[in-house]
Order: C-alpha cells, then sequence, then structure tokens
C-alpha cells in the first residue's frame, strides 16, 4: 500500500515496543513507507528543526507524525504545541496515538491542533486492528510537502 506520493511517518513514543508494534502492523497492512522512530519529544523536535542527531538531513516528500502523550521531558502535549505555534511548521499532520482517554485531554488536543485523536488499545489485536486502519487512512489522506519554500 505503500502511496502515491512519498509519506514518511514521525514515530515518537517512549515506549520502543510500542513503535516495534506500529512498524510492523503497517508492513503487515502493506503500508511500506518509511517509519522514522524517536523515543523523545526532545529528540522528535531536533528531527523536525533538523538539529542535533538530524543536522543536515534533507527535508523531502510529506511528513505526518504519529505522537504519544506519555512521555518524560518534553511530552507530547509540548511537541504538539510548539509545532502548532510555529507557522512553518504548523501544517505537518500530527495524529496523537496514545493510552490517554480523558476527555480533557481529547479536548485539549484538538485545541492545540492535533489532526486525529487515537486511544492505544489494550489488547494486541484491537492495536494491530487500529494500527491497520491508521495505515489505510494514511495511503489515502493528501499531506502537504515538508518544507515548501
Amino acid at each position: 500500500m505503500a502511496t502515491g506520493h512519498e509519506v514518511r511517518i514521525l514515530a515518537v513514543d517512549d515506549d520502543h515496543g510500542h513503535i516495534e508494534l506500529i512498524r510492523r502492523n503497517l508492513a503487515r497492512a502493506g503500508f511500506m513507507n518509511e517509519i522514522i522512530p524517536v523515543h523523545s519529544g526532545e529528540e522528535a523536535m531536533d528531527f523536525i528543526y533538523m538539529r542535533g542527531d538530524f543536522a543536515g538531513r534533507q527535508a523531502r516528500g510529506r511528513l505526518l507524525i504519529l505522537l504519544d502523550i506519555n512521555m518524560p521531558g518534553m511530552d507530547g502535549l509540548d511537541v504538539l504545541r510548539t509545532l502548532k505555534s510555529d507557522p512553518q511548521k504548523a501544517r505537518i499532520p500530527v495524529i496523537i496515538l496514545t493510552t490517554t482517554e480523558d476527555p480533557r485531554e481529547v479536548k485539549r488536543c484538538y485545541e492545540l491542533g492535533c489532526s486525529v485523536y487515537i486511544t492505544k488499545p489494550v489488547s494486541s489485536d484491537r492495536f494491530m486492528d487500529a494500527i491497520k486502519r491508521l495505515g489505510l487512512f494514511i495511503s489515502v489522506v493528501e499531506l502537504p510537502k515538508e518544507s515548501e519554500e
């Protein structure tokens, strides 16, 4: 299910196992696009702003961010707030993928500008199904290029 345009996914989650489940289940669903795993909000910001370990990387294609909320240090809400307040980065779609079901958190994420909020199901079968549906969603949406100077 490789899309007609290059979409890279920045998967931001401090749980390495969750990122591996996302990667495996998107591959099972036929999604063959690149997934870049990062494990903290700070590392996500380095990737997005091309600094630190990601200094010198080239902005190419389209970028979509899968973002967990609950992380030590800079959490997902901090990342979302920072991105959506930056006119150069605000158009990057952010999908919140988290275990938090609190309606106040859902509301806050949408108020901050997330594109979609998905609660990670606890059961592995439901999680696999959710990721498969996510892959289908990604394959049909139009996304802006990461850099459109």
